[in-house]
């Protein structure tokens, strides 16, 4: 394909079954340029072709008829003998119809002395007919055409991890425009374009919800289980069902933008960079297949010389050529990694290539930021202590006067009094002053108010701040609060404190991650030391730093990577970013939201949840397990069949058995990554 006029460069994606050309052609010179592989391809904008049944494919064809020939030939040489001309033919075009793809792929390496599966096999065949093994070479020849059938279905069913990805959101959308509406196709739809979803349907792309409010079940983009309620202001994705309500959504991104999008590029990538064990194994095979060349025409040509029979050893040679094949060797490891990636994908979790996957299988020690990781990053009341009248009256009160604040105290307690259904909207406030760093004071009802941090209270009232006041402001704060005063000029009517709320799956997240065998959780934030070892203590983390600036946290996660080596950093991928990039692996919360998140983050969990932590640590690890026990097994397999030649009872029936039943294994075994769930 580089060669043809136009074509600047071209990359092939195996995990994703993918070729990238830069420059301008055609699918048709792209086809005729791939026609020695059989290639079929569609633009990447085109509708799916539908899949041909396995069982009906041209190449699984060619197999029954190659084995039926097979059947019919050594049934005539029973009849006839194995010498009679009646079954070498019926041999002859068995090996033809099932291996003329081989052949061709073999001979064409041959003359570019590049020694592969094909090639090594061309080799065997042909030998084993020169001297008169006619069964033998049909047999190795059906045995192939199987075992490479049944591969490619074992990498057809690793791949549908990205296929059902790509199907997840509809291919067009009702959209109005000028008062009316039209079904159009998403590549036509324009940012701000508004988009009916009705119940039942799924949202073809991302945007804003500006009417209507429904639940939205997000588990394709953020592998949450429990549908979110959207209202007018939240942010929507495309590939997401709409349960009950009808939405009117305005269109925020273009098709190729989408989260959904992002995702499947990002797996697509993931899939094709390639892991460090991958790399050994794609080395190890480049030394080692020449090896075994050599090997095969020592074994073929030596014993004869010394006496020894030339069919026998010619015959002995050619079965080394195929149980040589370092076919399971270089399936090993790309298979378990396009598996385990698209798995991840699938449960809302984006590992963006073999490296990370592999590096999180390993981690030693894990840091994580607090607000908006370990905390759910928004303060809540906790306590309130009414000192005077009626606390549902203060807290109207105090509601009122904070209506107009943007610090985030307000907001907790106007949430707060929302909940109790406390009516303050209506309530007037006259003469409004902020006391800048300390509070805020209004005439309510007219009566002068103020509202702020003990040490304002220190100045007004400094008699009223006694011994057993102090004692429970300091109190609240040592549980990692902060605390605010209502009060007059005469006295103090009403403690509230708030504070960031721990998340519920904090504790349990930290307690699965220690049984994992992480020796370490840290907690690294900017906070005060007091509110960050009631939140360490309450999450159960075993190290607790905190006042760091970003700088601090980017030290302190270096100098964990230099006591450990293999550390994750889990942050929120914005004001984390150095930390998240000074880590071995940094894991960002929350990706769908965030471009920077999918960005900066190695792995990236598309929701809000800490749950996704643990299983990408077990998925990582049951992959860096399966691709050990691949590369063990593919080799344990090669050395004992190769140890057959040494008693002469290597034979090429086994030969195949040893190298096709390895790489299947190899490939069923890693395909068992689907299967691991949260």
């Amino acid at each position: 394909m580089k060669r043809l006029d136009g074509v600047v460069d071209a990359r092939v994606n195996f995990g994703a079954a993918k070729i990238t050309v830069y420059g301008e052609t055609s699918i048709e010179a792209l086809e005729k340029a791939g026609a020695f592989e059989n290639l079929k391809l569609r633009g990447e904008k085109e509708q799916k072709m539908e899949a041909i049944p396995f069982w009906k494919q041209k190449e699984t064809i060619k197999v029954y008829l190659s084995a039926l020939l097979l059947l019919f030939s050594w049934l005539l040489g029973r009849t006839f003998g194995e010498e009679h001309l009646t079954p070498i033919i019926g041999y002859g075009v068995a090996i033809v119809i099932g291996g003329y793809s081989l052949f061709l792929k073999g001979f064409k390496n041959l003359i570019r002395f590049k020694f592969d599966m094909s090639t090594l096999m061309t080799i065997a065949i042909i030998g084993a007919a020169l001297i008169g093994e006619w069964s033998e070479g049909a047999t190795v020849v059906i045995l192939f055409a199987i075992s490479e059938a049944l591969e490619r279905f074992s990498m057809d069913k690793a791949r549908q991890s990205i296929e059902s990805l790509m199907d997840i959101a509809p291919k067009e959308a009702l959209v109005v425009r000028n008062g009316q509406e039209f079904t159009i196709p998403v590549e036509a739809i324009e940012i701000d374009d508004i988009m009916i979803v009705k119940p039942g349907q799924k949202l073809a792309m991302d945007g804003v919800v500006v009417k209507g409010t429904s639940a939205l079940n997000q588990a394709a983009i953020t592998g949450e289980s429990v549908p979110v309620t959207k209202s007018p202001g939240d942010e929507v994705y495309a590939g997401t069902l709409n349960e009950e309500g009808l939405l009117e959504v305005q269109v925020t991104k273009l098709v190729e933008d989408t989260t959904l999008a992002k995702i499947i590029h990002l797996v697509e990538e993931a899939q094709a960079e390639r892991a460090p064990s991958q790399a050994f194994v794609d080395k190890f095979a480049k030394y080692y297949t020449p090896v075994i060349v050599a090997l095969a025409l020592l074994i073929a040509v030596v014993p004869p010389l010394f006496g020894g029979d030339w069919s026998e050893w010619i015959y002995q040679g050619l079965s080394v050529l195929v149980v040589g094949c370092p076919c399971a060797l270089v399936v090993s490891t790309p298979v378990s990694v396009v598996t385990a990636i698209g798995n991840a994908a699938r449960n809302g979790v984006l590992i963006k290539g073999g490296i990370h996957l592999e590096a999180a299988g390993s981690l030693k020690v894990i840091a994580f930021d607090k607000t908006g990781t370990l905390t759910k990053g928004v303060p809540a009341v906790t306590d309130i202590v009414s000192f005077d009248r009626n606390e549902r009256e203060l807290l109207a009160v105090t509601a009122a006067l904070e209506k107009g604040s943007q610090h985030p105290l307000a907001s907790a307690i106007i949430t707060k009094a929302e909940e109790m259904d406390i009516r303050f909207e209506s309530t007037a406030v006259l003469d409004f002053q902020s006391l800048t760093g300390k509070g805020v004071k209004a005439n309510v009802n007219g009566e002068i108010y103020y509202a702020g941090s003990p040490n304002l209270f220190q100045e007004l009232l400094p008699q009223k701040m006694d011994g057993e006041l102090r004692e429970r402001i300091e109190s609240l704060q040592r549980e990692g609060k902060t605390v605010m005063i209502l009060g007059t000029i005469n006295q103090i009517l009403l403690l509230i404190a708030a504070a960031d709320q721990i998340r519920e799956s904090s504790r349990e997240v930290i307690q699965k991650l220690h049984k994992l065998g992480i020796g370490k959780t840290v907690m690294l934030t900017g906070d005060n030391k007091r509110t960050a070892e009631a939140i360490g203590k309450s999450a159960g983390v075993s190290d607790i730093k905190a006042e760091l600036l970003p700088e601090d946290k980017l030290n302190a996660v270096k100098e964990l990577r230099r006591l450990h080596h293999s550390v994750a950093m889990v942050g929120d991928g914005v004001n984390d970013a150095p930390a998240l990039a000074a880590s071995t692996v940094g894991v960002a919360m929350g990706g769908a939201g965030t471009d920077t998140a999918l960005e900066t983050a190695d792995i990236a969990l598309m929701s809000d949840d800490l749950n996704k932590l643990p299983f990408t640590i077990q998925l990582s690890r049951k992959a860096l397990w399966t691709i050990k026990q691949n590369i063990t097994f593919s080799l344990v397999v090669k050395a004992i069949a190769l140890l057959l030649v040494i008693p002469g009872w290597l034979t090429l029936w086994i030969a195949i058995f040893a190298d096709m039943g390895a790489t299947l294994l190899v490939t069923l075994n890693s395909l068992r990554l689907l299967k691991v769930k949260e």
